[in-house]
């Protein structure tokens, strides 16, 4: 009977996801844009990592262990950028998507526009809906935050940041927009690389922010859709035709 219960559950929720999915496209297919359904994923600040998981029997020889870095910093070094999880992981801009990907299962999305649909967003914060943009030759990290800036008032905060360098980030403009009941909202910037930290960025109030209220506006059924367009500044454009 629990293996009943468990495979009707995993059953119920591809169901579920295949027609998030299903209903995102039928959408959006008309304006040629791709399509990712993001699920949330909840905070593991205070939960054992899988780091420390693996810690017991790595000292019995089946797995290495885990890095330990030494008290000064590297400042070449990236820290795990996936927010809501305590990953101790560090390492090179080169390798940050492998980490995403094979360790926290970010997914990858390509193309010049793409739609990002967070489902389940009445879950209470902090709760961060995350996903990888491959475009113009590199890689952008999105990043959607439920958290309470104020006790009892929650609200959502969206950011694109370069997997690169600060000087490479200001290469490029994002635009995050949400249309929906004749309703229109737009947000154009500049990304953030991923060595100024998403908390950082988040906190400064350096994003796309919406109050519960306003997320409502717009989010269908519990989801939210954000479309995605990334393009080179005007400023580079200028020197590259130079």
């Amino acid at each position: 009977m629990l293996f009943f219960t468990q495979c009707f559950g995993a059953v119920l929720d591809l169901i579920h996801l295949r027609f998030q999915h299903y209903k995102a496209k039928r959408v959006f297919s008309a304006a040629g844009q791709l399509v990712c359904v993001v699920n949330p994923t909840h905070s593991l600040k205070y939960a054992p990592t899988r780091c420390a998981a693996a810690q017991a029997p790595a000292e019995q020889g089946l797995l290495p262990p885990c890095r330990r870095h030494e008290a000064v910093h590297d400042p070449q070094l990236v820290p795990c950028t996936c927010p809501l999880f305590s990953c101790p992981w560090e390492g090179h801009l080169e390798v940050v998507v492998s980490h995403l990907r094979q360790t926290h299962r970010v997914d990858i999305l390509q193309g010049a526009e793409i739609v990002f649909l967070a489902t389940d967003m009445h879950l209470p914060a902090p709760t961060d809906w995350i996903i990888l943009h491959s475009c113009l030759g590199h890689q952008f990290l999105l990043v959607l935050r439920k958290q309470e800036k104020y006790e009892g008032h929650p609200q959502f905060f969206a950011t694109m940041m370069l997997v690169g360098t600060p000087s490479q980030a200001n290469n490029f403009t994002y635009r995050l927009e949400l249309n929906r009941n004749q309703r229109r909202l737009k947000w154009e910037a500049t990304p953030r690389s991923v060595l100024e930290r998403v908390d950082s960025v988040l906190s400064d109030g350096d994003c796309l922010v919406l109050n519960t209220s306003l997320a409502q506006l717009f989010s269908d059924n519990g989801s939210l859709a954000i479309g995605i367009a990334i393009t080179t500044s005007k400023a580079h454009s200028a020197e590259a035709e130079m």
